[in-house]
Formats: C-alpha cells, sequence, structure tokens
C-alpha cells in the first residue's frame, strides 16, 4: 500500500516511528525549522535532501516522495500492463478489476492516469457507459488543466464514441467535431485517431438524419490517403506542430503513435469506418463516389457491398454488424436470396446470442444480453424486409412477430426506438397496419413520451 498522505506527512510519520526529534532527522546539515516546514507541505525538498532523510529513516527516496517502494512500483506497473493485455483478449471484467487494484495502491500520477484510462475502457466494454463517461470527462478535465503532460485527443474521441451510445447525439457531434478540427489543424487526416472521430461523427449525422453533413464528410474519410508507409511520417509532422504550439502533452502523444504504427498501420480503423460508411449508405445517404447517378439507393448499396468486403478483421460485435449490413445491401441490389441464406445461418448459429468468454456480474450481463437481442432483432428486420421483396408476406410476418416479441425484453432506449421504428415500417409494407401502429406507438414510448390518441400506422418518426 502506499503510503499515507504527501511528503511530509511520510517524513513525520517515520520520524516518529523511529523516535526521532526534527532536530535529531536534521542532523548538521539541515535545521529543525527547515524539517517543520517540510512536514507541514510548506516547503518540497529537493532530491538531494530527500536521498539524506531517506539514509536517515531508514527507507527509499522514492517511497517518501511517493508513497511506493521500488518493488511495489514495479509490481503494479507489471499489473497495469497485464490489465491492458487482458482488455485487449476480450476480458474487460479482469481488466476492470486489476486497474481497480493499481488504482487503490498507487498514488503514482502517471500509473494512476493510465490506470483510469484503462479502466474507463474496460467499463465502456462492458457495457457501463454512463460510468465510463464520468472517468473520461475527469481525463478530459485533466488533460485540459495540464496539456504539458496529457494528450487532450484519446479521452475526447472516447467521450464522443461513448456519448453516441448512450444516445446523446449532441455532445457526439460537438466532440466529434472538436477532434478532427484538432487533428486538421495539426495537419493529422490520417491515422487512427482521424478514423474513429470521423467514423463516430459519421454515425452520429445518420442517426441525427443528417444525410448532406454525412454524405460530406464520408467522403473525405474515404478519400483519405492512408498508406503505412506515409503515417509515421504523418505523425511525426502532427507532433512537431503540437511542440512549436507549447502543446507538449499532444507532440509526446503523437510522437508515440509515430512510433507505434512504424511496423504498419492498423487494418481494424479502416474496418470500422467502412462498416459505418456502409451503414450511412444503406440509411439513405446518397453514394460517396459519385454524385447524380441513376437509381441513387441501389447504387449506395452496391458501394456498400464494396466497402463491406474490407470488414472481414472485425470481431465480436462488429462482425455480427457487419453480416447484417451485408445482407440489408443484398436486399437493396436486388438479391434477397442470398440475403436470406447468410443471415438464416447466422440466426440458427445463435451467434448473436452466444454466451460471452468471460461472463460478466449481473449488471454487466444484462447491458451484454441486451445489445446481443438487438443485435437478433435487426437480423430478422432485414430477413423480414428480404421475404417482403419476395412477396412473401406471410413468412415476413412470421418473422416480424418473433422480432416484436424480442422487443418487450429491452429496455426504453434510442436504439430501442429506432429499431421499433424499423419494425413499424415493415409491419407497413406487410399490410399489417394493426402491427405497424403499436410498433410506432412503442417507438414513441422507447424516448419517454406517451401518445394522447392512437397513431396512425404512417407516422413520421423519420427523427426518433
Amino acid at each position: 500500500m502506499p503510503g499515507p498522505g504527501n511528503v511530509g506527512e511520510r517524513v513525520r510519520n517515520l520520524r516518529l516511528t523511529r523516535r526521532l526529534s526534527q532536530a535529531q532527522l536534521a542532523g548538521h546539515d539541515l535545521s529543525d525549522s527547515y524539517i517543520s516546514l517540510i512536514e507541514s507541505g510548506k516547503r518540497t525538498p529537493t532530491p538531494t535532501v530527500l536521498r539524506m532523510l531517506a539514509e536517515r529513516l531508514g527507507c527509499t527516496p522514492e517511497y517518501l516522495a511517493e508513497g511506493v517502494e521500488p518493488e511495489q512500483r514495479a509490481h503494479l506497473e507489471v499489473r497495469e500492463r497485464h490489465a491492458h493485455l487482458a482488455l485487449l483478449d476480450g476480458d474487460p471484467v479482469g481488466a476492470e478489476a486489476a486497474f481497480e487494484e493499481v488504482l487503490a495502491r498507487s498514488d503514482d500520477p502517471d500509473l494512476t492516469s493510465r490506470a483510469r484510462w484503462g479502466r474507463a475502457r474496460a467499463l465502456e466494454e462492458l457495457g457501463r457507459t454512463e460510468a465510463a463517461i464520468a472517468l473520461f470527462e475527469e481525463l478530459r478535465e485533466q488533460a485540459e488543466r495540464d496539456p504539458g503532460r496529457t494528450s487532450w485527443l484519446p479521452p475526447v474521441i472516447a467521450l464522443a464514441r461513448c456519448y453516441h451510445a448512450v444516445g446523446d447525439l449532441g455532445q457526439a457531434i460537438a466532440l466529434g467535431e472538436r477532434a478532427l478540427a484538432r487533428l486538421q489543424h495539426l495537419g493529422l487526416t490520417v491515422g487512427q485517431e482521424h478514423t474513429e472521430a470521423g467514423r463516430i461523427l459519421l454515425l452520429a449525422y445518420v442517426d441525427r438524419a443528417d444525410p448532406d453533413r454525412a454524405h460530406a464528410l464520408g467522403r473525405r474519410l474515404l478519400a483519405s490517403d492512408d498508406t503505412d508507409d506515409q503515417l509515421s511520417t504523418h505523425y511525426r509532422r502532427a507532433s512537431s506542430r503540437a511542440l512549436e504550439e507549447g502543446a507538449v502533452g499532444d507532440s509526446l502523444y503523437l510522437a508515440e503513435q509515430a512510433l507505434a504504427v512504424r511496423g504498419g498501420a492498423p487494418v481494424q480503423a479502416q474496418a470500422r469506418l467502412n462498416l459505418a460508411a456502409a451503414r450511412a449508405l444503406l440509411r439513405g445517404v446518397t453514394p460517396f463516389t459519385a454524385d447524380g447517378v441513376p437509381e441513387p439507393e441501389r447504387a449506395a448499396a452496391a458501394e456498400a457491398l464494396d466497402l463491406l468486403r474490407a470488414t472481414s478483421v472485425l470481431e465480436g460485435a462488429e462482425a455480427t454488424e457487419s453480416t447484417i449490413e451485408r445482407a440489408r445491401a443484398l436486399v437493396l441490389v436486388g438479391e434477397p436470396e442470398q440475403a436470406i441464406s447468410s443471415l438464416e445461418d447466422f440466426l440458427e448459429t445463435g451467434l448473436a446470442l452466444a454466451a460471452p468468454v468471460h461472463a460478466p456480474p449481473a449488471p454487466e450481463a444484462g447491458a451484454e444480453l441486451a445489445a446481443r437481442v438487438r443485435k437478433t432483432v435487426q437480423a430478422r428486420l432485414v430477413l423480414a424486409r428480404a421475404r417482403i421483396a419476395q412477396e412473401d408476406r406471410t413468412a415476413a410476418l412470421v418473422v416480424l412477430n418473433s422480432a416484436g416479441g424480442q422487443m418487450k425484453d429491452l429496455p426504453p432506449s434510442r436504439p430501442a426506438a429506432h429499431i421499433y421504428r424499423e419494425l413499424g415500417e415493415l409491419f407497413e409494407a406487410a399490410g399489417e397496419t394493426d402491427g405497424a401502429a403499436n410498433a410506432y406507438r412503442q417507438a414513441l414510448e422507447a424516448v419517454g413520451l406517451r401518445p394522447s390518441r392512437p397513431q396512425a400506422a404512417a407516422r413520421d418518426l423519420g427523427r426518433v
């Protein structure tokens, strides 16, 4: 455990434990009044004085300065790194516990900051997004207070992602736009940070029903020249520009990124962007690669299929989403049979509701299950869309009723409202007006609204 309090308190506690007076501790080199000032926190000892006091008190200078012995520090640093590895290996439960241990036992600012970041990421992975937001906000405030030590970019991008996940589109867009503006100011229009901030912003524009801004952003993002041999150079130049401005924290962070990508650009970041762009195209955004094409919806779906071919590296929920979006695109390009085949295989294997490798505690399990139920329902909605394209309304209604039954287990939320709205549209397309009206009503209730009178099936809920 770290020593109590600050340097002065540790000096005083050890002096009393050793039964030394202030004068005895001061010896011939220091004055007892100087020792008193140190113990009261009014003076900070220099490294030379710290070594002198540590020798007389029988401890290490590191213990006096930070409250942790070198062996303890090494153990905690290893523990923190192992926690990050657990997070990368898909064990957010174990990672979160390890990060909490480090935070409880360390008062080293750098180690504590890294552990807080890791714990926030673990909480995000566990679906405890509100708790993750609180930690990311603390990290953002810390970076804004001390830009000479910490970069502002990672927590802002993480916050944009989390606010989008909880449906706060205004905050997600504001933070995403700020992050992109900062990156562009530094001349960094490639790399993982630019791709991730752009991906989140693109999805937020789509969810806010702003197709024009989504289209313009998507074209810029997909046109980025993110080649392996140039990426480290881009990071290095951005780091130099940040240093010239005095933003040392940003400069250090970008220099570390330049070193990290010397072996090649991370392919997953681009795959995630491709998935977001495909999702935008399948929700009404016009094609990114050409303007004024005939049959823009079909052209957008064909472009989405091209983008989704580069998403095979994705895993977990993102791989599931890629499968669903590919089937949605296949329906739009006139190949409902292929869509039905892939979705039926997907649903029969139980992938959408498979148990996690590391079963989390009950609260996390609830969030995990809700996310997987949403994915299963989305798959069924696309399957129903394919059946309607085949003019098999009976089969479509069977699937839609099954999807509606599953939706009853989901808590009210904006994502649930989006799904209910699509469910209503498909019930309408299948000729089931009562089911459509009920789905539209549930869409309103999912965002906290209560209709004052029965809702007609043709309500425009495009901005739910």
